[in-house]
């Protein structure tokens, strides 16, 4: 072999060397490479993971304080409707009421009591006026609510109050200061004077407590509808 070829030879061979040992060398250099960079992947996705959850754990305490604030809201506004209910269900007579008041009791006397009239409707409307007039906050005729739309009038020989018989002796209970509503009935010259000058049995008493019925009727009206007033 000449010497030309044997040079080739040898250098080939020291090439192939040469490739076969970068090519390990690379394998090494490599192999853990991928490892390091899967990990730098999953470092970086447990945080972006880690922040995503403290931003959800801060938005459901801010919706749990909203919601607590709401529950309030909701339980304050319920029972402002119910105090609203409630005063309203007085004010329409359709609830039992107590307190300190009046028991005022009218009868007609006997002609030896020099009676004159026997009690008419009229009587105890004025009765009833005349408490109202003097704060009473709320009224009976023998155990009758009286609202705005009860009605005092002669049927027959008969009174009725919310179109319900009712007979002698008459009881009229009030609610209010039981000071001012008994004197507005014995002022000097005033109806219940009168009414004992025409021979009628009329007594005024002050009580401590006074229990009067709720409305025992029902409230229904046919074309009275409520306005809301603009805006």
């Amino acid at each position: 072999m000449a010497p030309r070829y044997v040079s080739i030879t040898i250098i080939a061979l020291i090439l192939g060397l040469m490739l076969a040992v970068q090519f390990r060398t690379t394998n090494k250099e490599v192999e853990p490479t991928a490892p390091r960079d899967r990990a730098h992947e999953l470092t970086v996705e447990l945080k972006n993971l880690a922040e995503e959850r403290a931003r959800l754990e801060a938005e459901a305490e801010d919706l749990e304080r909203k919601l607590s604030r709401a529950r309030q809201g909701y339980a304050q506004a319920k029972e402002t409707l119910e105090g609203e209910v409630e005063k309203a269900a007085v004010t329409a007579g359709l609830t039992p009421v107590a307190g300190p008041g009046v028991r005022v009791l009218v009868a007609t006397g006997t002609q030896t009591q020099g009676a004159l009239f026997t009690v008419r409707d009229e009587d105890l409307l004025k009765l009833a006026n005349e408490l109202r007039a003097a704060g009473a906050e709320a009224l009976s005729i023998n155990g009758e609510r009286l609202i705005s739309t009860s009605e005092i009038r002669l049927a027959g020989s008969f009174i009725n109050v919310n179109t319900r018989k009712i007979t002698p002796p008459y009881e009229i209970l009030a609610v209010g200061d039981p000071a001012a509503l008994e004197s507005s009935l014995e002022i000097k010259g005033g109806l219940v004077e009168t009414l004992r000058d025409w021979g009628m049995m009329v007594t005024v008493e002050s009580m401590d407590k006074v229990r009067i019925p709720a409305y025992k009727g029902t409230l229904r009206y046919q074309y009275a509808r409520p306005v809301r007033e603009p805006a």
